[in-house]
């Protein structure tokens, strides 16, 4: 990462204090991976822990400290560390901060690294001037000190949390509304505390609802009825779309840090449960899909794949719904490990554990639905899933840092049903063969690397009824690139791709204007784009033209505050991308 981070829209990029406080410098400059700028925006988002809510611990072993400093202090680490560090600076993404090592360090060699930095990845946070002197001279003695930490968030706290606002014998007991729910999007304004339910085929607003802060993701219910929402406050909403009004009918609380959710897809137990993977606590809950209503916690606390090492916050990142078993399939990010979560007995819980690779983040199906690909990212790899067999099928190489989103499924001229992922890192779009049966030459070989835009790509997507693939680079440092998207002919991969303006489309006044997430309609001759602008800057959704990729519509306005992620109904509950 380069050191001049903070001149690249500021704010995105919260990165952790320290990098390498292991070795000493020659041995960091040596070791240490490089750390890409479109990496560091990833990685390093803010925590939304209340830091008020934190125990902690100002020991006589540290330096001194006042209450007012070690409590500023706790809130810059949350808002720009523990992303890469982990709350408890055990290690994450990011190189570990316990206390035996920056002690060791002392103070003169903390506030040399917080202040200039390092080319391997550690921004200059006091020659940027985004910290003061007396800042980091206070981060330097902070970090020496035992981290604070946060309240635990078991069955009592969820209980006391969950609301169910319309019982299951009060809501609809058909649909109450004319919305094509199917081809519904659900639209995350991130920084409104909103999601946004659009109609697809008129372009309306249906309801704006009021949510966590951040909702990561949307996942409708195998029938499609309820749409579930977690932010990453960790509060899930669940939203009846048979509703007149499609709107919030049961609310729960997780924890203090969440990304995920899912709902059961298996035959004979459609819509019976949820299931949410938190950040902090570590931790994975499952729930009744038609109240929230907490019925098991499992915390997933343990050996590290590789090192054989405790570690006490591997965060739960992906979680799919098992097509082939009643099962959901758990992403434990730190730990490596792959958790198949049998849900048909959940006081005598199964759980299959499969070693993977760290750090797992997200990943989606083949186009059979059996095997899950899913990226190890800071391992640079791609991991398989056979959900059938309950088994790890391979792990393959995929640089750098690949994040893939659920991926692309198609059929390629030469090589048959492929999967794509793009990556964090490079402009790779990294190409796999995944059909063991009529092409096992190439199943689970990398058969083709396309070159994008360049680095800072979070999502690739296309549709059995389309020849396009789409191609995003949002946190691509160059503004012409992070404006626009890259889009190939899948039968005609040699030409390389066209970038079309889509941020120019939308017409926007001033802003950072990322364009993020394309995602199709259920017909698949649409997709769509958020235009992302600042909280107090007008962003945009741009509709394309799948066939003729000309602009088709926008959808702009004061109401329509940094949408993000968009997640269309039916395509997700059929796991089509």
């Amino acid at each position: 990462m380069s050191n001049d981070l903070s001149g690249v829209q500021k704010g995105l990029v919260y990165l952790g204090v320290i990098a390498a406080l292991t070795a000493s410098a020659s041995v960091l400059a040596r070791d240490e991976k490089h750390i890409t700028d479109s990496d560091a925006r990833y990685e390093g988002a803010p925590s939304v822990i209340p830091s008020g809510d934190t125990k902690d611990m100002i020991t006589s072993e540290g330096p001194t400290m006042s209450v007012v400093e070690f409590n500023h202090s706790k809130q810059i680490f949350f808002e720009r560390c523990a992303g890469c560090h982990g709350v408890l600076r055990k290690g994450a993404t990011g190189k570990p901060l316990t206390t035996d090592i920056t002690r060791e360090r002392g103070d003169a060699y903390l506030k040399a690294f917080i202040t200039y930095g390092s080319p391997a990845g550690m921004p200059n946070w006091g020659t940027s001037g985004d910290m003061t002197d007396a800042e980091v001279d206070m981060m330097s003695r902070y970090l020496q000190h035992e981290p604070p930490l946060p309240p635990e968030w078991g069955m009592d706290k969820m209980k006391e949390s969950w609301q169910v606002i319309v019982a299951p014998d009060k809501r609809p007991t058909r649909k109450m509304n004319k919305y094509n729910i199917e081809n519904v999007f659900g639209v995350t304004l991130r920084d409104a505390g909103q999601v946004a339910l659009i109609d697809g085929d008129t372009k309306e607003i249906i309801n704006f609802v009021e949510t966590g802060y951040a909702v990561h993701i949307s996942r409708p219910s195998a029938s499609g009825r309820y749409l579930f929402t977690i932010g990453r406050d960790a509060k899930i909403n669940l939203i009846d779309m048979w509703m007149k009004k499609p709107d919030t009918v049961a609310t729960i609380k997780i924890g203090l840090e969440a990304r995920s959710v899912e709902t059961s897809k298996y035959k004979g137990y459609e819509d019976q449960y949820a299931i949410a993977g938190a950040y902090w606590p570590p931790q994975y809950v499952i729930m009744d899909g038609n109240t929230l209503e907490p019925k098991k916690i499992v915390s997933t606390r343990g050996m590290t794949v590789d090192t054989q090492e405790y570690h006490p916050e591997p965060r739960v990142a992906a979680i799919v719904a098992s097509h082939e078993h009643p099962e959901f399939i758990v992403n434990v990010k730190e730990t490596g490990k792959i958790l198949l979560v049998n849900y048909e007995d959940l006081d005598n819980l199964s759980v299959t554990t499969i070693p993977a690779a760290r750090f797992l983040h997200d990943g989606g199906w083949d186009s059979t639905h059996r095997y899950f690909l899913t990226a190890a990212n800071k391992s640079n790899k791609i991991a398989v899933i056979d959900s059938k067999d309950r088994d790890l099928e391979a792990l393959i190489d995929a640089t750098e840092i690949p994040h893939p989103g659920r991926g692309a499924n198609f059929h390629h001229p030469k090589f048959g049903p492929v999967w794509a992922t793009s990556a964090l890192g490079n402009e790779n779009i990294t190409v796999i063969g995944t059909d063991p049966n009529e092409h096992e030459e190439h199943a689970w070989k990398v058969v083709e690397i396309l070159k994008g835009q360049g680095g800072g790509s979070l999502f690739v997507k296309t549709h059995p009824g389309s020849s396009n693939l789409w191609v995003d680079s949002p946190l691509n440092p160059d503004t012409k690139i992070s404006q626009s998207i890259a889009v190939f002919d899948i039968n005609n991969l040699d030409k390389g791709f066209e970038v079309l303006p889509i941020a120019d489309w939308a017409e926007l006044g001033d802003g950072p204007k990322r364009v993020v997430q394309p995602e199709y309609n259920k017909a698949g001759d649409e997709v769509w784009f958020s235009v992302w602008s600042g909280k107090d800057q007008q962003s945009a959704v741009v509709v394309v033209d799948d066939k003729t990729r000309k602009l088709k519509k926008v959808i702009k306005g004061d109401t329509m505050i940094t949408p993000t992620g968009k997640f269309n109904v039916f395509n997700t509950v059929e796991d089509i991308y």
